[in-house]
């Protein structure tokens, strides 16, 4: 393996379509680590809610070395900078070691930003920009934010933190410019699929199963440990939802159908990301999700030996 190493295999996709147990299975056969590519699932105590499942990191009696999960607090801001460095530090570790890598999570951001090398820079605060924004309402921000370029994703607009952090972000880009790059990491990139309908389905299932797991009470015990309301919905999805509902904004009813239904629109959204980066010539290699496991690996195995053939 170390004469001629592995490009970064990237498993990526929608919500629920089993990225985490296929990139295991993966990761066992080639003997490789797993980084993750997941906004959330940095932080410590958002388990049932970001989807960890950190069980399925042990498999046929061997724990599947894995990275950038639980590294922060709840409560913490983490961003693309941060996600950039801390990959390129483990990357480059797993590599002197002769590591094979397999890069997985439904992050459309922080893959794109490991593949294409986005050359980003730490952003401060601007309290200036914010005293200007102050009095403008959640509708005029976004359409603020639309006027910039394309680099952040739509949960930018989820909450008035991530507006203005974002409209922070895009204007010192705008003053300071953005050095352009046509670098990017060598890599394969794999992209699992579900037909529509059945996308939809498994959803919904997953979310009353992690209701069924104690999601609400994961929410419940993050308030208790001190975290603000604020804080919480700023991570979006379940966080938001089950937060208002603990508060008491809303129904339990309506918590569960205006997640699910922010669920379906999240997932609506990465596949719109996918398709951006395969337009901007990202080549997809589809992983039919219907597939069994074995079937699933030995087609990802194949576009491997493939490409590693090419590249010799």
């Amino acid at each position: 393996m170390a004469d001629n190493p592995l490009p970064l295999i990237c498993i990526t996709g929608p919500t629920a379509t089993g990225k985490t147990k296929l990139a295991v299975a993966l990761a066992e056969r080639l003997d490789a680590a797993i980084i993750s590519a997941d906004s959330r699932q940095v932080y410590k105590g958002m388990d049932i809610g970001t989807g960890k499942d950190l069980s399925e990191y042990h498999l046929h009696g061997k724990d599947i070395p894995h990275y950038l999960i639980d590294i922060r607090e709840a409560g913490e801001n983490y961003n693309i900078f941060e996600y950039s460095r801390d990959f390129d530090r483990v990357y480059e570790s797993l590599k002197e070691e002769g590591k094979p890598v397999v890069l997985c999570g439904g992050s459309g951001m922080y893959v794109e930003s490991v593949l294409k090398r986005y050359p980003l820079q730490e952003v401060p605060h601007n309290e200036t920009l914010r005293q200007e924004l102050a009095g403008k309402s959640m509708e005029e921000l976004t359409e603020l934010l639309k006027q910039f370029i394309r680099l952040h994703n739509h949960t930018d607009t989820e909450t008035r933190e991530r507006l203005l952090r974002a409209l922070e972000i895009q204007t010192y880009y705008k003053e300071h410019g953005i050095v352009q790059t046509d670098e990017r990491t060598e890599h394969i990139l794999f992209y699992v699929a579900y037909p529509r309908e059945l996308l939809r389905e498994r959803i919904t299932q997953r979310l009353y199963q992690r209701l069924d797991e104690g999601m609400v009470e994961e929410v419940r015990q993050l308030l208790e440990q001190g975290l603000e309301k604020e804080q919480l919905t700023y991570y979006g999805l379940e966080y938001k939802w089950i937060t208002l509902y603990l508060c008491g904004e809303i129904s339990y009813a309506e918590m569960v159908g205006k997640l699910n239904t922010a669920i379906h629109q999240f997932a609506k959204r990465q596949e719109t990301w996918f398709r951006h980066m395969e337009r901007n010539g990202f080549r997809l290699n589809r992983i039919d999700g219907c597939l069994d496991m074995e079937g699933k690996v030995e087609l990802i195995l194949r576009k491997i030996h493939e490409n590693n053939r090419t590249r010799i």
